[in-house]
């Protein structure tokens, strides 16, 4: 794989280690790409564990079958990741497919930050094949877990009823049903998954409101210049 100039056109809000955020198709120069973020989620997989899982979710409402939703080559996702809570990324994981396996790279110190990006084929973390069928999943020698394809999407929302309670003259505003409907039931995204050391990524210093050291992490997608 050659190096590649990227640029960086979407990123996610930032936080604690045990973080979920979503934010579905809000940017039209993106939408119905994988360039689209739409859910973040960083956490440990058990309480004290001594890996953090990263799952980077892309482009919402993509059929079972792939039959449109695919990641873009010319997409890179990166995961940022600060250990001294100066809100700029201390370490950073790639991914970036190719002729159906997403090849990640890292974790790794980039040598410059913020929205320009270049692919670091020298710091090869592992790689897996995309698949829409199987949940294929890799482990590396060292110990990270790799995995990506679309998944049942995890946003469960009553679209609809927002819709209603929101209208300008809304005949009834009284709140959200219970349950309420899943706008998004049988939709997928696009998803990578990582479980990865934490001796992998470096010792957090920033510390959370009640003082525990805490990883602040964030995604961006970048796009080929």
């Amino acid at each position: 794989m050659k190096k590649i100039k990227i640029f960086a056109c979407l990123g996610l809000i930032l936080a604690a280690s045990i973080f979920i955020a979503a934010d579905h198709i809000d940017a039209p120069g993106v939408a119905g790409s994988s360039a689209d973020i739409a859910d973040f989620y960083a956490f440990e997989p058990t309480t004290g564990s001594d890996n953090t899982v990263f799952i980077v979710n892309v482009q919402s409402n993509v059929l079972p079958d792939l039959t449109y939703g695919e990641f873009d080559e010319d997409v890179l996702i990166e995961i940022n990741i600060d250990l001294d809570g100066d809100l700029v990324e201390d370490q950073v994981i790639q991914a970036i497919p190719r002729d159906g396996i997403m090849y990640f790279f890292g974790p790794f110190s980039p040598s410059s930050t913020g929205l320009n990006s270049e692919v670091a084929t020298g710091n090869a973390l592992g790689s897996v094949e995309i698949s829409s069928t199987t949940a294929i999943t890799t482990t590396t020698d060292n110990g990270v877990s790799l995995f990506a394809g679309p998944r049942q999407d995890a946003f469960y929302f009553d679209f609809i009823r927002f819709n209603e309670v929101i209208a300008p003259s809304p005949s009834d505003n009284s709140g959200f049903n219970v349950p309420g409907t899943d706008t998004f039931d049988g939709a997928n995204t696009l998803s990578i998954a990582l479980e990865v050391p934490n001796e992998l990524l470096g010792t957090p210093t920033a510390q959370n409101v009640i003082g525990v050291p805490v990883y602040k992490t964030w995604v961006t997608t970048n796009r080929k210049q």
